[in-house]
């Protein structure tokens, strides 16, 4: 039984509408992709903890106004809440 050739795929990629394959890549090129790659995870990372300090934020500066108001209007709210 003959064994059927495999293809196997060059990983293309694409800068500025141009099309380059792995291969073609310099060396210089090629760290400085994965240095861009690198800073767009760390970038997205950092998006991610900053999303979750702001809503940690929002929660604390809530829990703050609530927290002087006086006692009579705090018992009303709960009063209207059951």
């Amino acid at each position: 039984m003959a064994k059927k050739k495999e293809e196997v795929k060059e990983n293309v990629i694409n800068i500025d509408g141009q099309e380059f394959t792995e291969k073609s890549l310099s060396h210089s090129s090629k760290y400085l992709i994965a240095q861009i790659r690198d800073l767009e995870s760390q970038q997205n990372n950092l998006q991610f903890q900053m999303d979750q300090k702001l809503a940690a934020l929002s929660v604390m500066r809530a829990n703050l106004v609530e927290s002087l108001k006086p006692e009579e209007l705090k018992e009303e709210v709960v009063e209207k809440a059951s």
